[in-house]
This record gives structure tokens, sequence and C-alpha cells, in this order.
């Protein structure tokens, strides 16, 4: 099944000279152009172009958005950290949600999307891929074989893991006098390590690093920060995971 230039343009939200200036690009390549000149786009056109929407959202470039497309490895790898990230947005909207997680299982099932879902919700997606960015592209590969291997029961269980802690650490963060050396952090800090070790794998023998690493991510990205209520929340944050670090 093709869709032409113009029902893309239409569906996405965006229009065909942007649709063309991907092609040029390279970023989403017509399945075929017709005689009349007119583009068209097939199944794998419209999952590269919704990933570069994902990415495009967040204000990157397209020229690092291009680095990003070439080192994914499959279509439905790239969709799953796609979902994964999504998940952990606080601000994510349900209709966004929906659209990936479609188009992921209708591609497990190895049936035909259909366009219209796919790109529902994509307005005001908000996306950020850091992993092969920060940590290498083994690391992204690593992640990306665990996440594969979970069950939907122990993904659904992981991302209401991650839920919780936000809610918690902004709680505690915003109290009166908040004290990152507390006995309530404290817990709730090897609480969010323990949950960082079921992704240790990903990064290696320097967990401690890693760790280390996220919590100046938290700081410094304002999308994570807003998990923790803004910046002072993600150094409260950060703070209490290096003292228990170092109590470790």
């Amino acid at each position: 099944m093709e869709w032409s230039i113009q029902q893309i343009a239409r569906l996405a939200g965006t229009t065909s000279r942007t649709l063309r200036h991907y092609g040029d690009l390279g970023l989403v390549v017509p399945s075929r152009i017709g005689e009349n000149g007119y583009r068209y786009y097939d199944r794998t056109s419209l999952l590269r172009l919704q990933r570069v929407l994902l990415l495009r959202s967040l204000g990157l470039g397209l020229s690092r958005i291009g680095e990003i497309m070439d080192g994914t490895a499959t279509e439905t790898e790239a969709l799953e950290i796609h979902l994964n990230l999504l998940r952990q947005e606080r601000q994510r909207l349900a209709r966004q949600i929906r659209a990936v997680e479609y188009t992921l299982n209708t591609l497990e099932r190895n049936e035909q999307p259909m366009a219209e879902t796919m790109f529902d919700g994509f307005d005001h997606t908000q996306y950020r891929e850091e992993v092969e960015e920060r940590w290498g592209k083994d690391a992204y590969a690593r992640s990306d074989s665990w996440w594969r291997e979970l069950t939907k029961k122990e993904r659904m269980e992981f991302m209401q893991e991650l839920r919780q802690l936000n809610e918690n650490w902004t709680r505690l963060a915003g109290l009166d006098n908040a004290d990152p050396a507390s006995e309530e952090a404290q817990v709730l800090a090897e609480r969010h390590i323990s949950w960082l070790r079921q992704t240790a794998g990903m990064v290696g023998a320097d967990f401690a690093a890693y760790v280390l690493g996220l919590g100046d991510l938290y700081v410094s990205d304002e999308r994570f920060a807003s998990n923790y209520g803004g910046v002072k929340g993600a150094r409260f944050v950060r703070e209490a995971l290096r003292i228990r670090l170092k109590a470790a």
C-alpha cells in the first residue's frame, strides 16, 4: 500500500515541501516517483517519517536526526526505544502514546499499520534520544536487547516504578528544609539505584559513574528536571544519589 505526498502531508500535519526536503536529505525517501513526477510513500517510508517527527519535535537539527536514524538497527527496535522514552515524559499526551503503541503492536503482528493512527497526536510530542549520544552505540544495542526481552507486564512494572519514584522525589524535594542526606531521602535514593540496576548491563562495569552521569543529566536537561519539579528538585535527587553511592 502506498500514499501520495499530499496524503502523507495532510495526515502528518506537515507540508509537501517539507517532505521533499526530507527526501533530498535522505531522511525520508519516497518508495517511488510516478511518471507524473508525484512522490509515493510505503510503510517503511512512513515509519521513518514517524521517527523524524518525534526527533524534530524536540528541536534537534536535521543533521543530528540523520546521525540518529543511521545508527538505529531495525524498525521495531527503534520504535521500542521511542516508546520507552515517551513513557518517561511527565507531560506526555495519551494520544501520542497510543500512536506509538499502535505502530509497534502492528509491526509485531506483521500487520499493515494505518497511517491515520500512526501520526495521531504527534503535534505536541516531546521526546529525547540520549543513550547513543552519551554512552555509545554498544550501550544503545545492549539496552535495546534488554528492553525487548522484557514481557509486557515487566515493562509496565518498570515504568510504573519510575512514575512512583518521580512522584516521591518531587514531594520530598518540595518540603521545607529538605535534606538529601535524610533517612527518607536515602531510602528513596537506594530504591532509585535499585531501579537503575535493571539497566546496568548497557553501561558495562562502571555503574557508579553511570548513576552520577544520570544525576548530572537530570539537572542539565530541563526535560528530565521537570520530572522532579524543576532544576531545584533535580539537584536534590542528584545530591541524594551521590551521598548514597559514597555510603555504599
